[in-house]
């Protein structure tokens, strides 16, 4: 499946957030981070605040906070906002049994897929990247020029 950029940037932005609740992060912060435009980003801020997801909070050190729920705002709620997450129709070949048959494969596909990202929530998603991070951490120090490194031996 692939995401339109605004709502990659929209994910990668509440992710950042929800993270860490309590701190304001700026958008340029998360524009150098994801190496994106931060007007596009802002543009995409300006949503997630306008529906309730972020803050934004003016002046210095200012920036946007998480305020949703992490355990119960989904992808799929994301996704709604950026994404026409509504079944394409095509007319195209569907007078034919073939036809037929592949826009009900194509059909179930989407429902499968918008089932998952309902049952997908931020917290699920930062639990997944915090393992990730731990496994990579235990991959990197399990390699044997690091563990020399670390001890001073390189």
């Amino acid at each position: 499946m692939k995401l339109q950029q605004n709502t990659r940037l929209a994910l990668y932005s509440l992710l950042e957030f929800a993270a860490d609740p309590e701190r304001q992060i700026s958008a340029a912060e998360i524009a150098q981070k994801y190496e994106v435009s931060s007007h596009h980003l802002a543009k995409v801020l300006a949503e997630l605040s306008r529906v309730g997801m972020v803050q934004s909070v003016r002046g210095v050190g200012g920036g946007y906070r998480f305020v949703g729920n992490a355990r119960r705002l989904t992808l799929m709620d994301v996704m709604a906002h950026f994404e026409d997450v509504m079944p394409t129709e095509s007319n195209h070949g569907t007078g034919t049994p073939v036809g037929r048959a592949i826009a009900s494969v194509l059909t179930e596909i989407d429902e499968i897929a918008k089932a998952s990202m309902s049952s997908i929530t931020l917290a699920t998603m930062l639990r997944l990247i915090e393992r990730q991070r731990a496994a990579a951490a235990t991959a990197h120090d399990a390699r044997p020029d690091s563990a020399a490194k670390a001890h001073g031996k390189a």
